[in-house]
């Protein structure tokens, strides 16, 4: 991880002062023009660093640098102001329209500057800090986000929309959110929380840990993991996994369900078939949009909450997207979603579990 982190460091600076080459010709060149272009109006907010940031009033070109900002962007209607995110924003799937800056980890400081950004959207969970301190560097204003649980999330998707100026969008989803967070929770209130095993990879085989806004979403699904870790993304071992049996095993998949071939071909693994779940099909899958602190995450909720009590939900709604009972995802969706997690928690300074 150091190796990398270096390694990002050293290209980040780099393709700075290469950039300065570039911004310095295209400053330059506006000066000597006829028609110079008026600065936009600013104004300061706090980020999810703690810094005090200057940040356009009116944002109109803005790039995203984390899939669950892109969805946010989206979410709150202000996508025509979006002009760039990443190679894994892919939802909604206009998204995969907008220009692309490279991954999370390693964006092209190059390509964000070539779009002319009046803000640049960062996930403190998911971006790395040299990239922050790049932009600053360039004089690119740019604001990112850190949220830790479900709650956080929504208070993090009303204070993106004060900073994009579309504070009446951002009350009027988050307001929708709560309210059926707050019905689904009114539900669940005299259910007892089923014992889950959320299944980041099989092999070696990770979890959530209980800080995670992914264990907060289980939690207010009526699930609690079964995994007691501060670590955000641990690795447990199967023994350890036997002697707590779980009652569900719960993963994420970018498809819906799968079939019982793919269901045998985890089953069969060795050592799966000591748990009680693996043998009595106890599985839920819910789509990758529980591991994106977005709007969607609470649509998770609902759904992961339908499967482990249908009782409760006897009206039995249309499926959710990425939902499936009794199965569970093909090796290529796990390692589809697998690289979606390493993307953005194994960046953090904290945790390189993700």
């Amino acid at each position: 991880m150091g190796d990398l982190r270096s390694s990002l460091v050293t290209r980040a600076w780099l393709l700075c002062t290469g950039v300065f080459v570039v911004l310095a010709a295209g400053v330059a060149a506006q000066g000597n023009g006829a028609g110079a272009v008026a600065s936009p109006a600013m104004h300061e907010v706090t980020d999810g660093y703690g810094r005090t940031v200057r940040v356009p009033v009116n944002p109109s070109r803005i790039v995203s640098l984390a899939p669950s900002l892109t969805e946010t962007v989206y979410a709150l209607g202000d996508q025509a102001h979006l002009v760039g995110d990443t190679d894994y924003c892919d939802y909604p799937p206009d998204a995969q329209k907008k220009t692309k800056v490279g991954g999370v980890i390693n964006p092209n400081l190059e390509q964000i500057v070539a779009l002319h950004p009046d803000l640049v959207l960062l996930s403190k969970e998911g971006n790395v800090l040299e990239t922050v301190r790049a932009l600053d560097t360039l004089g690119i204003a740019n604001y990112a986000t850190d949220v830790h649980s479900v709650e956080q999330i929504i208070a993090s998707i009303q204070k993106l929309a004060e900073v994009l100026n579309v504070s009446e969008a951002g009350k009027k989803l988050t307001d929708d959110l709560e309210e059926r967070l707050t019905a689904l929770q009114a539900k669940l209130a005299r259910v007892a929380p089923k014992r889950v095993l959320f299944v980041v990879w099989p092999d070696p085989l990770m979890s959530v840990g209980q800080k995670t806004f992914v264990a907060d979403a289980l939690r207010r699904a009526g699930a609690v993991s079964v995994v007691e870790s501060n670590q955000d993304w641990p690795q447990v071992s199967q023994e350890e996994v036997a002697r707590l049996q779980p009652d569900y095993l719960v993963f994420a998949s970018s498809h819906a369900g799968s079939s019982d071939h793919d269901f045998e071909a985890l089953a069969d693994r060795p050592g799966w078939q000591i748990l009680d779940a693996v043998r009595n099909r106890r599985f839920a899958v819910v789509s990758e949009a529980i591991i994106r602190p977005a709007p969607r995450i609470v649509s998770v909720i609902e759904d992961l909450a339908r499967q482990l009590h249908p009782d409760v939900f006897p009206e039995k709604p249309g499926r959710q997207e990425g939902a499936a009972v009794g199965a569970v995802p093909t090796a290529s969706h796990l390692k589809q979603v697998t690289s979606l997690v390493m993307q953005a928690p194994c960046v953090t300074e904290s945790s390189c579990g993700r």
